[in-house]
């Protein structure tokens, strides 16, 4: 029987054991869900005391969002009653029984591309709620052209004047471009209704005067001028009148308790700050959150306060170089647009399958893309939908250009950036170091045409 063979002790240490105690040449920490924050980077900053602040304007004429909201429950889409009161006719009337009434008389109906809703100088006898697809609206030039006035999309009416009783016939027609479903309401149900229910009849010609008013292109108060005149006619009295409750912008926050065991702190803090690293990346989280709800918030992000009058829908699907062109137009001085980088993409094929190549500009350091020389940035935070649509924004940005500010406390108590702070909240008796990470911020848009938004683009169409 043969004596089983042992390993020989070593006579040094081993690679192993030395590796322990070698210096190893190391990172920081990483972070993946880092983003370049170009918004936050963009935006002015403007220092906000008393954590409130109000945008005061010359009075406007409300003219609600325009768009109203749906149910869909198996193929059956029904329109949600209180939200008729976003048609601009029906702005503020309250009455849910009456609203529910009126949203009880639409029919669904659909239509495929190409065909019309409503054809220019027939008889306008309905009234559509656009559930799903787009509309284009179509009207003739001096010259006898067609030409394409606007598009609407889902949660938009077509045929408002109904309302009215006026619209004899339809001054414009209504074509489908995508399939769509639509909510039908007929001239005689809705006469129907305005006679069952006065108090709405009533507030529908009280909208309708208000619309009358004298108003300059923005829907505010005119100031009445005179202008060229000769001898000493009798001159205008005026003044400009302000808005009565100027929307507030209070400052939102982030918030959250990052925790490190003191024995984390005492034995391993060399040769990187256990406690300073841990600190950064909890810093960059909440800079991501903060842009995501500068972008997203329902309450004051931009997506969801957009102006009616601001939104433009794509003609085809995806973002082509007329659509950027539209969004351009909506505003003086636009100076940034910000996108998904999937809509930049998308945006570059459609040049390139039109043979034009806008030229890159430099921003910050970087070379990025553009149109019309506006740098096109990137902006991971702007949603895409599940059915792979998306959106672009334009920006004015600054005080001094009527734009967009970014809104932040002027300072506060262990401040470690601007909007920022980290406070020490003590020792656990687990000994565990916990600190409150906080950052306050909002976002004004100080003139409705301070932004405008390009909706519904197409992304990864199959032509």
């Amino acid at each position: 029987m043969t004596e089983p063979q042992t390993e020989p002790a070593p006579l040094s240490l081993g690679t192993a054991g030395a590796r322990n105690l070698a210096t190893t040449l190391k990172s920081v920490p990483q972070m993946q869900g880092i983003s370049s924050r170009w918004l936050l980077r963009a935006l002015p900053w403007v220092e906000v005391g008393g954590g409130t602040f109000r945008v005061n304007r010359r009075a406007t004429y409300a003219a609600g969002s325009g768009r109203v909201s749906f149910t869909v429950a198996a193929d059956s889409v029904q329109v949600v009653p209180p939200s008729l009161a976003e048609l601009p006719l029906l702005r503020g009337f309250d009455d849910e029984d009456v609203l529910a009434g009126l949203a009880g008389r639409f029919r669904q109906r659909e239509f495929a591309a190409g065909e019309e809703l409503a054809t220019a100088g027939a008889p306008a006898n309905s009234m559509f709620l656009v559930a799903h697809g787009k509309v284009n609206r179509v009207g003739a030039t001096k010259y006898g052209d067609q030409r394409v006035l606007g598009t609407v999309s889902e949660g938009e009416a077509i045929g408002q004047e109904l309302l009215t009783g006026n619209g004899i016939t339809a001054e414009e027609t209504a074509r489908a471009i995508t399939r769509v479903i639509v909510l039908e309401v007929t001239r005689d149900d809705l006469q129907r209704v305005l006679s069952e229910a006065p108090e709405l009849a009533a507030h529908v010609i009280v909208s309708q005067a208000d619309q009358r008013a004298p108003r300059n292109r923005h829907g505010e108060s005119e100031i009445d001028l005179s202008a060229g005149h000769d001898g000493e006619p009798d001159l205008p009295g005026t003044y400009a009148d302000y808005e009565l409750a100027p929307r507030e912008y209070p400052l939102s926050v982030a918030q959250t308790v990052l925790r490190v065991h003191t024995r984390v702190a005492d034995l391993f803090n060399e040769p990187m700050d256990q406690v300073e690293h841990q600190l950064r990346l909890t810093v960059e989280a909440l800079r991501e959150r903060q842009e995501s709800e500068l972008i997203n918030n329902p309450d004051f992000g931009l997506l969801h306060n957009v102006d009616l009058k601001q939104r433009v829908h794509t003609r085809s699907g995806p973002p082509t170089p007329d659509d950027m062109d539209d969004l351009i137009t909506r505003r003086r001085k636009t100076q940034y647009f910000f996108a998904h980088p999937r809509a930049i993409a998308a945006f570059g094929q459609e040049c390139t399958r039109r043979g034009i190549y806008p030229e890159p500009v430099e921003h910050e350091g970087s070379v990025v893309p553009s149109w019309r020389g506006v740098p096109l940035l990137s902006c991971n935070k702007i949603p895409i939908s599940d059915t792979g649509s998306t959106s672009i924004l334009a920006l004015r940005t600054g005080q001094e250009n009527q734009g967009v500010i970014g809104l932040q406390p002027a300072k506060l108590p262990d401040e470690q950036q601007p909007g920022l702070s980290a406070r020490f909240m003590g020792v656990t008796d687990k000994g565990i170091l916990q600190y409150l990470v906080s950052a306050y911020y909002s976002v004004a848009a100080l003139v409705p045409d301070a932004y405008g938004i390009l909706e519904n683009i197409e992304l990864g169409r199959v032509d």
